[in-house]
């Protein structure tokens, strides 16, 4: 009885909008695992729907995130399609060991500053755990569109993070789909490592 007490209660907090969101993100990590173009016609659409989402759970990170990834996303539908142009594929790419330094140092900048200024400034549910979801996220969404492989890796983390984040505040879909992101960033991460290995071959 206290189980179907529960299912009911994940069930009554659950959001139709926040369900079609979820959908077209899995849709668009599914796309970008197997280096399709069109996983931005379904990213772009998902990140709008979850700006709104976010700003009314007050994850302020979260939803500016959005907008982020909005003009992130045109920029990397650009890219894409010149590698395309160019080398009649999306062609994966690494970064150096000092690159990737560089990246995880300036990701921890990052999450310090804003974390502290979403604390300080606003009204923020969990600012420092938000902050580290949406500067992990900024950093793989930045090197996806250019096509580096390390992408994966960061995707891997803010997933794990967010899982934690958003069951927290009771966003069981985006929970759910956090889980389900998290498994195909690990698909994609291999599916991108044998691409990169066949195209040295």
């Amino acid at each position: 009885m206290a189980s179907l007490g529960i299912v009911r209660e994940f069930l009554s907090e659950m959001s139709p909008v926040e369900g079609v969101a979820a959908l077209l993100i899995l849709a668009n990590v599914w796309l970008v695992a197997r280096r399709s173009i069109w996983n931005y016609a379904f990213g772009i659409a998902g990140v709008v729907i979850y700006g709104a989402v976010f700003f009314r759970a007050k994850l302020y990170s979260d939803t500016l995130l959005q907008v982020f990834f909005l003009i992130v996303q045109l920029y990397g539908w650009r890219q894409w399609r010149r590698s395309q142009i160019d080398a009649g594929d999306v062609v994966v790419e690494r970064l150096t060991a000092s690159a990737r330094l560089g990246w995880l140092a300036g990701i921890i900048l990052a999450v310090a500053g804003w974390g502290w200024l979403m604390h300080r400034f606003t009204d923020a549910a969990l600012p420092w755990w938000d902050a580290s979801v949406a500067m992990t996220s900024v950093a793989a969404q930045i090197l996806m569109s250019v096509r580096k492989l390390e992408n994966w890796w960061l995707w891997i983390a803010a997933n794990i993070l967010s899982i934690g984040l958003y069951a927290t505040k009771g966003l069981w879909i985006t929970t759910a789909l956090y889980v389900l992101l998290l498994g195909i960033s690990i698909w994609g991460l291999a599916r991108w490592r044998a691409a990169r290995q066949g195209a040295a071959a």
